[in-house]
């Protein structure tokens, strides 16, 4: 027996459900399959319980510079599992939330495990489901090399499932996940080390930001070892070693994360007996449509292999739905000027063009205005944590084509500044715009 719908979607993350209900609301009838908790890794094991641990670090640096405005604060220390069960059950509710979402929208939640039985139909757990449109969101994982040992290490999944916080902590990664995770158990109290493969944190980022991050983690008690490829993991005595291929041994640690990239995960999909075209990886690419070479089939969100941020996967997701479902034909998400923010401490906001990136595009075009402050924050503090801003311009409007900023609060700034840029704003524009005083984003919009 089948059930037939109009639409199916494979996975019940930020983009999928943002699909299925924005269809759901133009009328097709459709379904959501998804095996494990609903929201996928943001709301699981990404986005949502990172940043309530982002928090939690950040409290701590905030009460340690209470004292700088005439507070007498005492800490007795910092309950890592009372806040898991806290951050767990906060998590568990919005599954609930998730799921009365799908039923009040009318969308058929499919639990269970989904696979192509061919380009119009889905096995769930030996039940057979059949669409004219099957939209593919099934997300990521997190990678974990292939040396002996690995499995001593754990994931980011595996940093949410921690019931108390390791004393000495070694991330190996030099992404915006290893970074995040390192701020957190630094802010927390444990003696912490990231291991990067190259020369730094942040490689895709505008200098300004990687040379600033690595300034205030090395003043912040992170150690950073460049040039470590990680050949073995050793369980040892006293905890766990790292072995480098050029002979450095690092440790012994409590705890290795392991926070190298992310995969897509198709392996499971059956792929194949739909006729998808995946690349070298596993990834399935799609075209500005967000179409695959399969006519019916689509796919968006990190199982592309595109900008793996949860705000890219619901805009991809909704405008597709604005295009199939509600006749807007020249809906599409435009894969440029997309912001984000690394929750790093302190945080970074980036929009745009690198500089590196704006001068192998424009050349001699380019002009770049940079700032560098201690905001007002810090003015009573002995270590003070510093804010550095850069604007990249091109040609003799200065048209600004990329915003890099790192410091207290910039996560909170860069949304709107983010607005202007994709506008395509000048700097003339920034200039004119009179300055709210006294903030840090001020100096936005009177750098010269």
């Amino acid at each position: 027996m089948t059930t037939d719908f109009d639409l199916i979607v494979i996975g019940g993350g930020s983009g999928g459900l943002a699909h299925a209900q924005r269809a759901a609301e133009y009328g097709a009838k459709a379904a959501v399959v998804e095996s494990g908790p609903l929201g996928g890794t943001c709301v699981n094991v990404g986005c949502v319980p990172k940043k309530i641990m982002w928090y939690s670090a950040h409290h701590a640096h905030q009460m340690r510079h209470a004292g700088d405005f005439g507070f007498a604060v005492s800490v007795n220390g910092h309950d890592w599992s009372a806040l898991k069960k806290k951050r767990d059950a906060y998590i568990k509710r919005l599954n609930g939330i998730y799921e009365a979402n799908l039923d009040k929208r009318g969308v058929t939640y499919l639990q269970g495990h989904g696979k192509f039985i061919d380009r119009n139909t889905i096995d769930v757990d030996g039940k057979h489901y059949t669409a004219e449109r099957i939209v593919v969101a099934t997300g990521g994982y997190p990678l974990v090399p292939d040396i002996p040992g690995a499995e001593l290490g754990i994931t980011s999944d595996g940093f949410f499932d921690l019931d108390e916080r390791p004393q000495r902590v070694a991330v190996l990664g030099s992404g915006y996940i290893s970074v995040e995770l390192a701020g957190v158990f630094n802010g927390l109290g444990s003696d912490t080390t990231i291991l990067v493969r190259k020369d730094g944190v942040l490689r895709n980022f505008d200098v300004l930001l990687r040379d600033e991050l690595e300034t205030a983690m090395e003043r912040s008690g992170i150690e950073l070892e460049t040039g470590v490829v990680p050949t073995a993991l050793e369980k040892t005595a006293g905890g766990i070693k790292v072995h480098a291929g050029d002979g450095r041994a690092f440790g012994e640690f409590d705890a290795v994360v392991w926070a190298i990239g992310r995969g897509p995960s198709t392996g499971s999909l059956n792929a194949a007996a739909a006729g998808i075209e995946m690349d070298a990886a596993g990834f399935i690419p799609t075209d500005d449509w967000q179409k695959t070479n399969v006519d019916n089939i689509f796919a968006l969100g990190d199982v592309t292999g595109r900008d793996a941020l949860t705000p890219v996967a619901i805009a991809a997701g909704r405008r597709l739905a604005d295009r199939l479902y509600n006749g807007m034909t020249d809906r599409r998400l435009e894969y440029h000027t997309i912001p984000t923010v690394v929750f790093s401490h302190p945080p970074i906001g980036t929009v745009g063009l690198t500089e590196d990136e704006a001068r192998k595009e424009y050349g001699d075009e380019v002009r770049v205005y940079e700032t560098r402050f201690n905001p007002m924050i810090y003015a009573f503090s002995k270590e003070k944590v510093q804010t550095a801003m850069k604007l990249v311009v091109v040609g003799n409007e200065e048209r600004i084509v990329g915003c890099h900023l790192i410091g207290d609060g910039v996560d909170e700034m860069l949304q709107g500044f983010s607005v202007a840029v994709r506008m395509g704003a000048t700097k003339q524009d920034f200039d004119d715009t009179v300055a709210i005083h006294p903030t840090s984003s001020e100096e936005l919009v009177t750098m010269r």
